[in-house]
Order: structure tokens, then C-alpha cells, then sequence
């Protein structure tokens, strides 16, 4: 019995191995599709265009921000991102990083509002949160402030 997983396994190991390098199984090919002109950004605007398809944001208190007043280290700054909306999707942008997104997340319709990661700052910024709910933006910023930056400083 064992030989024959073993034979299995070879001839499967020998045929992706063909296939792959036919052209047939491509790396480009399995990585999912990502916004690059939103992430090429160079300003907050200009990022929330490339990515929701607008620039017009309302304010909500609806969004909570969780993320330290002050972060020690600006590498690994942790936050979290809650809404009562049945949102869409969640993005976090960083006014003065080089690239403001640092984040975007797409929701299914039953999932709840609610994304924890960490993020990189360069130096104190505002961190805004961009809710997508029912085809509108939403948004929420709180202040970081980082006194080791993580963006090269």
C-alpha cells in the first residue's frame, strides 16, 4: 500500500512538474487580483478613488477605532476596526506614510464589521478607516502618534 502512495505521488509531482514548466500553471495565475494604482498612491484621495471609486467620505460614529494613542514602535502598530454597518468593506489608510493604504479587506454579506491587524507607521499621522455600507463611504480617523518610526525612520 505504501508503494503505490508512493507512486502516486511521483507521477503527481512529475505531471505538475510538466505542466509547469508548459506554461500551463503560472504563478500570475494563481495570485489574487490587487489594486496597484491604489496602492501606488501618493495622498489619501487620490488612493480611496483608485480603490472605492470615490472620494466622497462621511464622517460616522458608527465606526470604532482601536489603536494606541501612542506607538512605541511605529513597525508594528496594532488597531482594530469595528462597525454596526452591514459594510462591504473595510480599508485603513495612513495620511503620511508613503503609500497612505495600507490595508482593504472585502466582506461577504454575513460577515461581521470587525478587522484586528497591524499596521506600519512612518511617524505620528492620522489613521482613517474607510467603511463601505450600502454603495456609500463612511470614515473614522484617530491620531497616532509613533515615536520610533517604521517606515525607514
Amino acid at each position: 500500500m505504501k508503494r503505490r502512495t508512493f507512486l502516486k505521488g511521483t507521477v503527481t509531482s512529475g505531471m505538475l512538474g510538466v505542466a509547469a514548466s508548459a506554461g500551463l500553471l503560472t504563478p500570475r495565475m494563481v495570485l489574487a487580483a490587487w489594486p496597484e494604482t491604489a496602492f501606488a498612491a501618493k495622498n489619501i484621495d487620490d488612493a480611496v478613488d483608485a480603490l472605492l471609486g470615490s472620494t466622497a467620505l462621511s464622517a460616522s460614529g458608527d465606526i470604532k477605532i482601536k489603536a494606541p494613542e501612542i506607538a512605541e514602535n511605529g513597525a508594528v502598530v496594532p488597531i482594530t476596526i469595528s462597525t454596526g454597518m452591514a459594510a462591504e468593506s473595510i480599508s485603513v489608510l495612513i495620511a503620511k506614510n508613503p503609500s497612505p493604504l495600507a490595508c482593504s479587506f472585502a466582506l461577504g454579506g454575513s460577515t461581521l464589521g470587525f478587522v484586528s491587524t497591524r499596521v506600519k507607521m512612518g511617524e505620528t499621522s492620522d489613521l482613517v478607516a474607510v467603511v463601505k455600507s450600502g454603495g456609500k463611504l463612511y470614515s473614522a480617523k484617530k491620531t497616532v502618534k509613533v515615536t520610533i518610526g517604521g517606515c525607514g525612520g
